[in-house]
């Protein structure tokens, strides 16, 4: 039994190693009929690298839950954790997330970022531009930066870069609260959501501003409660960065009002939303294409709210904001 559980172990890392040294981000573990499928994503491509038997899969997936403190017997629900382990001397954390399928087969994605690394926000905006507003953006001494897009689109990296700029250059003292720790970074103060020993976002944010902190990043926006947690964070002095799921920048600021926070603490809170999708532009290496809201736009978008604009179609958002004009009344282009 020990072999089996020695030779199970060995599997395990095998597979996280192969991925590593092919510079995988994600590694996904797809069931059907009779096997597992194996894939490896590579930029934004999904590689199908082979196949294993059922058996083998599920003991492998049972280790990797317990790695990640996850519920083993329970595979009737989704779930998601994390866990940490060096290679070649360097320490990676791989975030697990599993889902059911028929057949009590369990669908698994394991997300692997290596400690500390910090790619520099030059290198991930295309344009100087967008890197130098958002920069812009974080040397505010208090306000909500929001940054939005799809899934995999780098959020998380581009949030992690600015912290980092926060950190090194503006030498602010900044505390994350996130669900859960991606990524660990030893000039951060990083907290872990555990809505089972009650730290949801909101109590965790409470606790934090009791923290002197002077830069907030929560890693996303997803009840009306944090969000509300969040914009009071704003409006006491600290700066706030966080995510927001939505189709791009305008449909960011129409979710914090679904969230019930008011157009006038929108006012005073928001200083940039940001919306980023990946592209491709070598053999495996990514950047960045921005749509960035600040200053000028934001404007714009908070005095057509405020005269009683609605919502409008994304594919309508660039004409109805870029040529609407405050204080004059709003006339659609046709």
């Amino acid at each position: 039994m020990d072999n089996q559980q020695n030779m199970i172990e060995k599997k395990c890392f095998l597979l996280l190693e192969t991925a590593i040294g092919q510079d995988v981000t994600d590694i996904h573990l797809v069931p059907h009929d009779d096997e597992y499928e194996v894939a490896f994503k590579l930029g934004v491509k999904l590689k199908r690298t082979g196949t294993i038997p059922l058996q083998l899969a599920a003991r492998m997936i049972s280790f990797y839950k317990y790695l990640s403190s996850l519920d083993i017997s329970n595979r009737r629900k989704p779930q998601s954790g994390s866990f940490h382990k060096q290679f070649n001397n360097e320490n990676f954390s791989f975030r697990i997330s599993t889902i059911p399928s028929i057949h009590f087969k369990e669908s698994v994605v394991i997300r692997l970022q290596k400690h500390d690394r910090i790619v520099p926000i030059d290198s991930l905006c295309i344009e100087r531009k967008w890197a130098d507003q958002l920069r812009n953006a974080v040397s505010n001494e208090q306000g909500l930066v929001m940054v939005t897009g799809p899934t995999g689109s780098g959020k998380t990296t581009t949030i992690y870069s600015l912290l980092a700029h926060c950190v090194n250059v503006l030498h602010r003292h900044v505390i994350t609260l996130e669900d859960p720790v991606e990524n660990n970074h030893s000039h951060l103060l990083q907290i872990q959501v555990n809505e089972q020993a009650g730290m949801t976002y909101a109590a965790g944010l409470r606790a934090i501003l009791r923290h002197s902190p002077d830069v907030i990043m929560i890693g996303e926006i997803r009840d009306a409660e944090t969000a509300k947690t969040a914009v009071q964070a704003a409006l006491t002095g600290h700066l706030v960065v966080t995510s927001v799921h939505a189709k791009d920048a305008v449909g960011c600021f129409y979710r914090m009002l679904d969230f019930g926070v008011s157009l006038e603490e929108l006012r005073q809170t928001v200083v940039c939303i940001s919306s980023q999708r990946l592209i491709e532009t070598t053999e495996h290496s990514l950047s960045a294409r921005f749509d960035i809201m600040d200053a000028e736009q934001l404007e714009r978008i908070k005095e057509y709210v405020a005269k009683g604009g609605g919502m409008v179609r994304p594919a309508e958002s660039d004409n109805v904001f870029l040529n609407y004009e405050p204080g004059k009344p709003f006339v659609k282009r046709s």
